[in-house]
C-alpha cells in the first residue's frame, strides 16, 4: 500500500469526526432539530370537516364531492363545499357558478347554490387563468378560506383536495382539524400506487381515514353483463392490505359527467338516479356516525 494512503488513514483514524463518538448538542441545536408542533383549528361554522382525497387526478375525486355535498342536504344536513384544489378548482363549473363572493373587508361570504355554501379559488379568478402560485402562496389562500370566510352553522364541510401529497394537503393535514378524509380512486394499479402513498400520508399525520371508495368501478353495456375495464377489487385489496374500510363501488354512467358539466350534479338532478341512491347511503352512514358521536 503506498506510504501516502498508509499515513492519510492513520491521520484520520486518531481524527474525533472518525471515531464513533457522537459530538454533543447544544440545547438550541437540538430545540431545532425536534419535530415542529401545529395547532389544528377548526374551520369556523361548521360543526365537522371531511376531506375527499385521490393521490391522483383523474379518479373523479371532484364529482365525488360535489354529489356527497348534495347528497348531505338530502338527508338533512346544512353543507358548505370548500374547493381546495387551487390549481384546478372544478366547483365554478360543476355548480355553475360565475359570480365573485362578496366580502365586508375581513372575510369573504361563501356563495350559496343548490343550498349548498361554496368556496373556490376559481370565484376570484378566471377560470381559464392559470394559478402559477409556489407553496406559500397556496398556504395563505388555504388559510382564507377555512379562517376567512363566513361559513354559518353548517353541519359538514366537504373538502375538495387537489390530488397528489404537496402543500395543500399538508397544510390541512397539520393546521386544520379534520375530522375524517375518504379517499377516491379507480382500480388502476398506477392509480392505487399513489392512494398507498396518501394512506401513509394521512396516517403520519393523524388524519383518520373513512374508507376508500372504488370510482368508476365498472359499467354496464347494452347487453346487460359488467365490464371492469379498470381492472377489478383493487382498491377493496388495498382497504383491506392498510386496514382501512372499504365504503364501496361507484360505477361509471354517462350521466353523472353530463350533469356535472351543465353545472348541476346528478344528486341534484335526479335523486332518484342508481348512482345518486349510492351516494345518499354514503350521506347517510356519514351523518349517522357523526352524529352518534357528538350526541
Amino acid at each position: 500500500m503506498p506510504k501516502y494512503i498508509v499515513s492519510l488513514l492513520q491521520k484520520t483514524s486518531n481524527d474525533t469526526f472518525m471515531t464513533d463518538k457522537k459530538p454533543e448538542l447544544s440545547a438550541a441545536m437540538k430545540s431545532k432539530l425536534e419535530p415542529k408542533k401545529f395547532t389544528k383549528n377548526p374551520i369556523l361554522g361548521t360543526k365537522f370537516t371531511i376531506a375527499i382525497s385521490s393521490a391522483k387526478g383523474g379518479v373523479g375525486k371532484s364529482t365525488f364531492a360535489t354529489n356527497l355535498a348534495l347528497a348531505l342536504k338530502k338527508v338533512g344536513c346544512k353543507v358548505g363545499l370548500l374547493d381546495a384544489d387551487i390549481y384546478g378548482p372544478s366547483i365554478p363549473k360543476m355548480f355553475d357558478i360565475n359570480e365573485k363572493p362578496k366580502s365586508d373587508g375581513q372575510k369573504l361570504d361563501p356563495i350559496t347554490k343548490y343550498d349548498i355554501q361554496c368556496m373556490s379559488i376559481g370565484f376570484l379568478a378566471d377560470q381559464q387563468t392559470p394559478m402559477i402560485w409556489r407553496g406559500p402562496m397556496v398556504t395563505s389562500a388555504i388559510k382564507t378560506f377555512t379562517q376567512k370566510v363566513n361559513w354559518k352553522d353548517l353541519d359538514f364541510i366537504i373538502v375538495d383536495m387537489p390530488p397528489g401529497t404537496g402543500d395543500t394537503q399538508l397544510t390541512f393535514s397539520q393546521e386544520i382539524k379534520m375530522d375524517g378524509a375518504i379517499i377516491v380512486s379507480t382500480p388502476q394499479e398506477v392509480a392505487l400506487l399513489d392512494v398507498k402513498r396518501g394512506i401513509k400520508m394521512f396516517d403520519k399525520l393523524g388524519v383518520k381515514i373513512l374508507g376508500l371508495v372504488d370510482n368508476m368501478s365498472f359499467f354496464i353495456g347494452d347487453d346487460g353483463k359488467k365490464y371492469k375495464i379498470f381492472g377489478e377489487g383493487g382498491v377493496k385489496k388495498t382497504a383491506e392490505e392498510f386496514q382501512k374500510e372499504f365504503l364501496g363501488e361507484i360505477p361509471i354512467n354517462p350521466e353523472v359527467g353530463k350533469s356535472s358539466d351543465l353545472g348541476k350534479p346528478l344528486v341534484e338532478e335526479n335523486a332518484d338516479h342508481e348512482i345518486s341512491k349510492i351516494y345518499i347511503k354514503f350521506a347517510e352512514k356519514i351523518k349517522s356516525n357523526y352524529f352518534n358521536q357528538s350526541n
